[in-house]
Order: C-alpha cells, then sequence, then structure tokens
C-alpha cells in the first residue's frame, strides 16, 4: 500500500506535480522537457502540467509558455502581470521571472516624464507608448510597463527589465482600450470576491474517512470523535469509492465491514466548486455532509452543511463588492410599502429594451427574481432556490415607462415557498409570475 513517504509510493502523476512545485517561481516549463527529465509519455505530462495549473501553481499562455508560479492567494482582487498579459493579449519582451509578481495599480503616461514618475512606485505598471526613456525610468523606480500601439523597445531596456525581474509587456491595443480592459478585469475580481469557493472552507488537519476493511465498531468510534455518522469511505490509494452512514450501520454486526454497508459511488465536490453549489446539492439530495476530492477522486476533507450556512450567512453579511448583471438591472428600483405591503418603484431604461423597442421578457424575469429573493430577504425566510416560475406576459412595457414591482409570500414551510410577483404600468398590470422555491435557513 502507498505509505507517501518516498517517491517510491509516488504515482507518475503525482511525481511531476511533486517536481513541478520544486522548481523555482518563474522557470519555463514544457511538456517535452516534463517527460524527458522524469521518464514519462507526453501525455502524462500534459495532464500533470494542466492539473499543477489548476491547483494555480503553474500559468500557461500563448507566446509566453508555461511557467511556475506562486501558488494563487486568497487575495484575488489583485492581478498579477502574467495576468494583465493574457488580458491585453501582450507579448513578454523582457522581465518573465517577474510575471508572478501582483499589480498595485496602473498609470498612464500621458504627461511629462518627470510627473510621471512621481506616480509611480513599486508594485505599478506604466501604461505606455514607445517612449522609451519613460520605459526605463519605470524600470528603475520598481514599475511594470505596458507599452501599447503595438511598439517594441529597446535591447537595453530589456536588458533592464530582465536584471530587475521586472516585466516589459507590448499590446497591439492603444492605451485607452487597454486601460478599459484591465479595469474591468480588476471589476470582475471585486465581484469573485463575494463568491466563497469550498477551498476557502475546508479543514484538511481534521480527515476523517474509513477504510473498506473498517467495521462498525470502528464506525462507532470515529462517530464519537467526530461528533458527526456521516462518513467516506476510501481505498488503499486514498479515492473515495462510498459514504457510509447511521442509517446503513442500523442493526449491523459490530464486526460487519463497512464495505458490505456502504452507499457506493457517492456524490463528490472539488475545491473550485462554489459555496452556494455546494449547500444547494445538500438540499436537494437531502445530505449532510460532502467528501472534496481532487480530479482523481483522492480525498481531500469535507464540508457538513453547517460549515456550509455558516459561510453563506457571512457572506450575506459582508458589503458589496460589485455589481453583477442582475445587481445591475435591479439598482434603479427603490424599495416603497410597509410592513404588510413590500414594493419596488423605479424606470425601464433604453438598454433594458429587445430589438421592438418593448422591455426584454429576460430583464423582466430578471425583476421578477430579484424581486421575490429580497422579499424572501426582507421576512427572514432564508436563501431561495428558484425552482420554477410560471410567467404570464399580459402587456409590452414601453421603454422609459416606470413600472411598480409586488412581490407577496404566498406560502412559506420549511422546505418550500410559493411567491406571487406582479408587475405594474401605468396602473395596469402588465406581467403576472409564480415563483416556486426551496427554502433554505439551518441546513
Amino acid at each position: 500500500m502507498p505509505d507517501g513517504n518516498g517517491e517510491e509510493s509516488l504515482t507518475k502523476h503525482e511525481q511531476i506535480l511533486r517536481h513541478i512545485e520544486s522548481l523555482r517561481v518563474g522557470s519555463q516549463i514544457s511538456v517535452r522537457q516534463i517527460a524527458k527529465d522524469l521518464d514519462v509519455s507526453e501525455g502524462t505530462a500534459y495532464r500533470a502540467i494542466k492539473e499543477a495549473e489548476n491547483k494555480g501553481i503553474v500559468s500557461t499562455k500563448e507566446r509566453i509558455g508555461t511557467v511556475r508560479i506562486e501558488k494563487k492567494q486568497k487575495n484575488i482582487d489583485k492581478l498579477t502581470f502574467f495576468e494583465v498579459a493574457h488580458i491585453v493579449n501582450g507579448q513578454v519582451l523582457g522581465g518573465a521571472r517577474g510575471l508572478n509578481k501582483s499589480l498595485n495599480k496602473f498609470v498612464i503616461g500621458a504627461m511629462e516624464q518627470a510627473a510621471m514618475l512621481r506616480y509611480i512606485d513599486a508594485g505599478s505598471l506604466l501604461i505606455v507608448g514607445n517612449r522609451e526613456e519613460a520605459h526605463k525610468g519605470a524600470l528603475q523606480n520598481g514599475a511594470a510597463v505596458l507599452i501599447t500601439g503595438g511598439f517594441d523597445t529597446s535591447p537595453e531596456v530589456k536588458r533592464l527589465a530582465d536584471s530587475l525581474d521586472l516585466p516589459i509587456i507590448s499590446s497591439s491595443f492603444d492605451t485607452f482600450t487597454v486601460a478599459s480592459m484591465i479595469n474591468r478585469a480588476l471589476y470582475d475580481r471585486n465581484i469573485k470576491k463575494k463568491i466563497m469557493l469550498v477551498e476557502d472552507v475546508i479543514t484538511r488537519t481534521r480527515l476523517y474517512a474509513l477504510k473498506t476493511a473498517s467495521t462498525v465498531v470502528e464506525w462507532q468510534k470515529l462517530a464519537e470523535t467526530a461528533g458527526y455518522d456521516r462518513f467516506p469511505v476510501v481505498d488503499e490509494w486514498n479515492r473515495v469509492i462510498g459514504m457510509v452512514t447511521a442509517k446503513d450501520v442500523e442493526g449491523a454486526a459490530p464486526g460487519q465491514q463497512v464495505e458490505k454497508l456502504m452507499t457506493r459511488n457517492p456524490i463528490t465536490i472539488h475545491l473550485r466548486t462554489s459555496v452556494a453549489s455546494a449547500a444547494h446539492l445538500m438540499m436537494w439530495e437531502g445530505i449532510d455532509l460532502l467528501p472534496v476530492v481532487d480530479n482523481g477522486r483522492k480525498l481531500l476533507g469535507s464540508v457538513s452543511r453547517a460549515e456550509v450556512m455558516k459561510v453563506l450567512q457571512y457572506i450575506q453579511r459582508q458589503p458589496q463588492m460589485g455589481e453583477t448583471f442582475d445587481d445591475q438591472i435591479f439598482e434603479p428600483f427603490t424599495e416603497m410599502g410597509g410592513e404588510d405591503a413590500l414594493m419596488y418603484r423605479g424606470q425601464m431604461s433604453p438598454q433594458m429594451t429587445s430589438q421592438l423597442g418593448t422591455v426584454s421578457s429576460g430583464v423582466l424575469a430578471t425583476l421578477i427574481t430579484q424581486a421575490a429573493y429580497r422579499a424572501a430577504e426582507r421576512s427572514k425566510k432564508g436563501d431561495l432556490v428558484i425552482d420554477n416560475i410560471s410567467t404570464y406576459f399580459l402587456h409590452p412595457v414601453q421603454m422609459e415607462n416606470e413600472i411598480v414591482i409586488k412581490p407577496e409570500i404566498l406560502e412559506v414551510s420549511r422546505k418550500f415557498a410559493k411567491i406571487e410577483v406582479n408587475l405594474f404600468s401605468e396602473d395596469r398590470l402588465v406581467v403576472k409570475s409564480l415563483v416556486t422555491a426551496h427554502v433554505f435557513d439551518d441546513l
């Protein structure tokens, strides 16, 4: 059985991953070289490199290749220079070893050099055209350089970038477009800050699992230690092959092996699964614990309903970090009414119209779901997972008309809710909808 204490106990795939992790940050990696150095097939090397990319320890980009980088940190609102190069479809002219460094701010080089350098410090990115003195000055001040318009720079500047490990990147886009693209990427990162992943909450140091040869007595001991009664069952390679619960072992002999009692091919999730998706999956399937596995189904840990709900409650208390399309559509609407009659009033903007000049049915559907979510949240009924929406579009809604949205909770139980949402325009009912949803508040 593998014991994890030496290279001989590792699979070829794991040996490649360990080799990649041992490489210096900034090292170039290729499938052919890995296959040659470790005496494996190119297919095996390729799959391992792709997993290393998923783990965040290498990055691959056309014209740059695959590079060993620092493992991605939780502070995802900052872009690396490597990511900047990818966003602007840029070519790295020098300083490739610094591509893993983070971008703190970017400066547009649209002023005299003396004035420009006052705004540049370490971690900055200077966006400028073909001005070699500005390139050199930025590098000397600890900043990377992004040259717009597809221009090159001198060999002297490239050597300086290499010596300082500061990237100098060339993009064919103009300065305004490049700045807009980077700003959009930063904005998207702010939205992602709201999305918690399983890897953010998983506890790896407390890994409870049973082997196929484990008995009911061992299950009982583990249940007393862990404080719950649902455990993954793993084989000799630590791959999840089943789940065993209190219901499975009920009435079984103390010496009975769990392999005969377990549920095979259990539902599992990955580190990059969102916490919200894990919560929804638990609710739909009626389970209390989900094993977390890697691409080879090897057990990495587990998450429970209680842990997932704690995270979701934390997220709901955080301030808005970035607006999604749903947020932007509902943003013009103001909450009106008292405790018993909730409603929202707002005006339909030209952006909300369809090709026919009336308000898009997709926009109206978004307004309905957002109103239903807010009604449930305001009534402290918990979060919703929409099951079905029955909608009748009675009359078209004209551009720039004011509409009133009136959501009303018709029925709610511990697990299900029915919410009626009516939309009015010019004192006329234009959309009538019934939303049915699953509710979860204390999974």
